[in-house]
């Protein structure tokens, strides 16, 4: 679009602001609507599209995150942005669209430039159409003027075309992690408190700063909805606040060993589904028992003394064979 028309462009700085805010926004509707400030124009049948694999619902009950849903917060934001552009793209059909001309124009998008105002009426009906739910992703800033309306590419626009690995679209950190286990995170994002609430005790809010503890528990519940220690080592490393992200480590390393630490301690048993034998008839009926055991890898203790056996599930018919035929 010729500069005489669209006069006042948002500045880069602007423009990367109203993209991540609105990609925030998107993600805090797509989880938590109770606690987002504005609504975005995304259909309802799009939005249970994208929620398919990140929440789950029972009767009368309100939505709860998955364990993909919970690793879904943790990623990056080109992580989810793939996350979503994929479901977009796999769920196309369902909605009349053909998947060849989407991909085509999200490809053809990814290569446009930041910052650089395009004339809306240039596309087709069916572009124009995808461009409004893009809009509402943050990919895109519509504008309107007298006469004409255009679209600017943000950054995560940019960013289709781009490895996950290359990608630049990840903002400045925010979190700070002491080695008294205290979290500290200047933020005023609502979708942060959210993230933040998954593994840690969030203690207060400030209007530009959470403060929480990472407790035993806190990382206990979270790892009972499928997020691991190392997601969320991960997690705070990439969003270290400015201050701290160039130490060497930028989280506390007794902190990172003990989140693993309480990780492990969840792991140390490992639950397998057996059968239980006793009160054998003679010893060399048991010892056989034993040996069948071996025979299908399956023993899985025995007490010779007593005379007492326990076998996976899985053997527990080859072992009530032979006993059967021992009688």
């Amino acid at each position: 679009m010729p500069s005489n028309i669209t006069v006042r462009l948002p500045t880069l700085e602007d423009l990367e602001t109203y993209a991540l805010e609105q990609w925030e926004c998107f993600l805090l509707q797509l989880i938590s609507p109770s606690h987002v400030d504005k609504t975005l124009n995304i259909s309802s049948s799009l939005m249970k599209v994208f929620q398919r694999r990140l929440l789950s619902q029972r009767d009368r009950e309100a939505p709860k995150l998955t364990e993909s849903g919970f690793q879904f917060l943790l990623m990056d934001t080109n992580a989810q942005l793939w996350y979503i552009i994929r479901e977009y793209i796999t769920n196309s059909e369902e909605r009349g669209v053909d998947a060849g001309d989407l991909i085509s124009f999200m490809l053809e998008l990814s290569f446009h430039v930041i910052g650089e105002a395009y004339n809306i009426n240039t596309l087709t009906e069916f572009q124009r159409n995808i461009i409004k739910d893009l809009a509402d992703l943050g990919l895109v800033k519509l504008q309107q003027g007298r006469k004409e309306s255009w679209f600017i590419p943000t950054k995560l626009a940019t960013n289709l075309s781009v490895s996950m690995t290359e990608s630049s679209s990840r903002k400045e950190g925010f979190v700070v992690v002491e080695t008294n286990f205290r979290v500290y995170a200047y933020s005023t994002s609502k979708l942060h408190c959210e993230i933040l609430r998954l593994f840690s005790r969030v203690e207060y809010q400030l209007p530009n700063l959470i403060v929480g503890a990472i407790t035993k528990e806190s990382l206990y519940n979270a790892f009972d909805n499928g997020i691991t220690a190392d997601q969320i080592v991960s997690f705070l490393r990439q969003n270290a606040h400015p201050r701290v992200a160039q130490r060497v480590p930028a989280v506390p390393e007794n902190v990172t060993d003990q989140i693993r630490l309480w990780e492990s301690d969840l792991n140390r048993v490992e639950m397998t589904e057996a059968y239980y034998y006793d009160e054998f008839p003679s010893r060399d009926v048991f010892e056989g028992a034993c040996d069948c055991a071996r025979e299908w890898s399956g023993l899985l203790w025995e007490d010779s003394k007593k005379m007492h056996l326990v076998v996976k599930s899985e053997v527990h018919t080859y072992v009530r064979d032979f006993l059967r035929r021992q009688k």
